[in-house]
């Protein structure tokens, strides 16, 4: 056999080196394994004879802890201690105290749970009662001689004999202390060394021994056989089949031989296969359904598929361009010329017409084609038709357009906010007709810093909960401010959860409502004109009376004594302020509501209403029968313009009593106004009831309406169901009217306790 050419190792070489690592890596970790087994035998076996000596120790010293003698138990461990293995002997107390040891300086010395010693037991919590032998072992580090040490930790336990009343430890403490044990390890590693070279200088005389059988082994019965097989091997390449083998080699030869001939029938097989695969890929080239083209550098097909063929009906030899584009010259961004250039795949976008004329897009990607010699041939261009994809993408592209510009072209002012920081992603054009804002200023901007700055923090809460908020007060660029309703709702704007608030600018409807609230105002003051006038012709009277005794008596020249002078004066007083208090009544009552909520008492509210009419009721024998709830919560309120609804409630109450004829029955008096207030669960119901003649079914469902009035003409507005309609309904609250039980009207009023009950929030800042 030849020799093996600089820079590569012959079979024989390998072999033998291949074998000898191979041998030596095993007798290695033979020696390995052996060694590490000697030593934890030898270890463990120190360990069995440390716990054995720790056992002794707790009998020796049991006696003495029954009898809690201290001085018995120092005098055993230090005899136990004098053996030459023993280290130290040490007994810890529950509080990880040394109470005994064999060396003086250590008793009374104070360990910590994170120490060696208690860390095998308190690594864990609760720390476990009992532990197997080879988890109360540890290994000290080797002390200033170079000697290694172990220790044992041994719980001493709380036995029935020790829970007497002699003894100070409860029965329910398991562990009262441990026993650690510490040996010198010098005699056992000077055994450990021994066992260990011994091993190593067999195991270097069993590697070399087997490394010289299994080498000349190797150059008898591999050597020779493979230089043979070489050279008839090299005999059958030339041709010659006619020589064989000698009788020793011939059944390795006749392997060989069978072997080259199973390959030459193997090769012709697999050749077949590969010819199948072939025909079998055309067909997948053929039947894909994406147009696969090949181009040379030129650009001209050289290949294409029926996908291919069947869109663009191109030719053999066509420029890529022509074919697909009917360009005369090459595309500006071509992916196939940059395949060409750096070999890699690109990608792109491209546009054209079908051979129907017809306009297709679709998504190209060139690979390159190499030859034998890693140079590239041609370039495959793989076109995937994205006709549909595009063709909706521009209608949603149209359809968002639109989109856009409803939202811009709405005549609200719409946003978009975040929903956690009711941040301004996106408003529409609106927003600069009603604030006076640009858009640009308001996107990024917070949402709260629409309203005004008092009234920020109560909104926070009730936009994110999207409600309907009522009467919101918003400031303008200008500085002024304006009233809007929000209507608030959840959506999604670019895959984020987003509020979609619409504001509506209500000023003007407020102020127009505010003129007739207080034209309705007006014309209730001047149907209570009468009334009012004789509110006010009883006080005048009594103080017209009270002047008209002072005059006579000063006439007469008669001193008036102190006792008349101090009634009369008191008769003045109160009349007067009687009189004034009607009159600030009614200048209260005709002023401008401000259109803030606060905390009313509907009692007191009621019962000021009914101060106006108590005079009336009387004159017309009207009486008043009081159901109210002394306990009553307050509600969210305008008070002034809440007072309205009752004064309206009350002239009606009035004018029905008085339209109905012949109310006395069996001589009790049948004009009776019934006035209930209570709680019903979350809300404050008020009724108000007359003894009139009712209200037809035919008309009940027109009442609220405006201008609608049963009375003469001139005698009505036609308003003031309608706005108080209107004042409840901004409270949240609700308003209707059903049949009296002893005949008459009542009209029921359901206020909620919190403001924007039933999802709509009425709250105005």
């Amino acid at each position: 056999m030849n020799e093996a050419p600089p820079g590569r190792t012959s079979l024989i070489t390998s072999l033998i080196t291949a074998v000898g690592i191979t041998l030596l890596v095993c007798i290695a970790a033979w020696a390995f394994f052996s060694i590490r087994y000697q030593q934890e035998r030898m270890i463990d076996d120190m360990a069995m004879l440390t716990e054995r000596m720790s056992s002794t120790i707790k009998l020796g010293t049991h006696y003495a802890m029954m009898l809690n003698s201290g001085e018995d138990i120092d005098r055993i461990i230090r005899n136990i201690s004098r053996q030459k293995e023993i280290e130290y002997i040490r007994i810890y107390n529950k509080e990880g105290l040394v109470r005994f040891s064999n060396r003086a300086t250590e008793i009374g010395r104070r360990t910590t749970i994170d120490s060696e010693a208690c860390g095998i037991c308190h690594h864990q919590d609760p720390p476990p009662t009992e532990l197997p032998l080879a988890a109360r072992v540890r290994m000290l580090p080797t002390d200033t001689n170079g000697r290694r040490m172990m220790g044992l930790i041994s719980p001493i336990l709380n036995e029935p004999e020790c829970t007497g009343s002699c003894h100070v430890h409860p029965s329910d403490i398991r562990v009262l202390g441990l026993l650690d044990v510490v040996v010198s390890l010098k005699e056992t590693d000077a055994e450990i060394g021994v066992v260990q070279n011994g091993i190593i200088g067999l195991a270097v005389l069993i590697f070399l021994f087997t490394s010289v059988m299994i080498g000349l082994f190797i150059l008898r019965f591999v050597s020779q056989p493979i230089k043979k097989l070489i050279h008839e091997t090299r005999r059958i390449a030339k041709g010659d089949y006619s020589h064989s083998f000698d009788a020793e080699e011939s059944y390795e030869m006749e392997q060989l031989a069978e072997a080259i001939t199973d390959m030459a029938q193997q090769i012709e097989s697999k050749q077949d296969e590969l010819n199948k695969q072939k025909d079998r890929f055309r067909q997948l080239f053929e039947q894909v359904p994406c147009a696969i083209t090949v181009q040379d550098r030129n650009y001209r097909l050289i290949e294409y598929n029926q996908e291919f063929e069947d869109t663009f009906a191109p030719r053999t030899g066509d420029f890529c361009y022509y074919a697909y584009k009917g360009r005369t010259e090459k595309c500006e961004n071509c992916p196939v010329e940059k395949t060409f250039q750096d070999g890699g795949t690109h990608y792109s976008e491209e546009a054209g017409l079908t051979k129907a004329g017809a306009p297709a897009h679709w998504i190209v990607r060139t690979s390159p084609i190499r030859d034998e010699a890693g140079e590239i041939v041609a370039a495959m261009e793989m076109c995937l038709d994205i006709t549909h994809s595009r063709l909706l993408e521009d209608q949603l592209q149209e359809a968002e357009k639109n989109y856009y510009d409803i939202f811009n072209n709405i005549p609200n002012p719409v946003f978009v906010l975040d929903e956690e920081t009711l941040e301004i992603m996106d408003c529409n054009h609106s927003v600069v007709a009603v604030y006076g804002v640009k858009q640009k200023t308001l996107l990024g901007s917070n949402f709260l810093e629409l309203f005004l700055e008092e009234d920020r923090s109560n909104y926070a809460a009730r936009i994110r909960r999207g409600r309907v908020i009522n009467q919101a007060r918003h400031r303008h660029a200008d500085g002024r401010t304006i009233y809007v309703t929000i209507r608030v709702s959840p959506s999604k704007y670019k895959g984020q959860n987003v509020l979609l608030v619409t504001t509506g600018d209500i000023t003007k409807r407020l102020e127009a409502e505010q003129q007739l609230i207080q034209a309705s105002k007006m014309a209730t003051l001047g149907e209570m004109a009468s009334g009012v006038a004789h509110e006010l012709n009883q006080p005048l009277a009594v103080i017209k009376t009270a002047g008209s005794i002072l005059m006579k008596k000063l006439k007469k020249s008669v001193l008036a004594d102190d006792e008349t002078l101090q009634m009369v004066s008191n008769k003045i007083d109160t009349n007067v302020d009687r009189a004034s208090n009607i009159i600030e009544h009614m200048r209260q009552f005709a002023r401008k509501y401000d259109a803030r909520l606060e905390a009313t008492q509907i009692n007191t509210v009621i019962e000021k209403a009914f101060e106006m009419f108590g005079q009336q009721f009387k004159v017309r024998g009207i009486s008043a029968d009081w159901d109210m709830d002394s306990q009553l919560p307050t509600i969210m309120a305008e008070p002034n313009r809440l007072e309205q609804v009752f004064v309206n409630l009350f002239i009606n109450a009035r004018d029905a009593i008085e339209e109905k004829a012949d109310l006395q029955v069996d001589g009790k008096n049948a004009k009776k106004v019934f006035i209930v207030t209570r709680q019903d669960d979350d809300a404050v119901i008020v009724e108000i009831c007359d003894s009139g003649g009712g209200i037809p079914p035919a008309i009940a469902g027109k009442i609220f309406e405006p201008f609608f009035t049963t009375k003469e003409v001139g005698k009505g507005t036609g308003l003031g169901l309608s706005i108080s309609y209107g004042i409840v309904s901004e409270l949240g609250g609700k308003i209707f009217v059903k049949p009296n039980t002893g005949g008459g009207a009542c009209f029921v009023m359901r206020f909620p306790l919190k403001a924007g009950q039933n999802g709509t929030d009425n709250s105005t800042g």
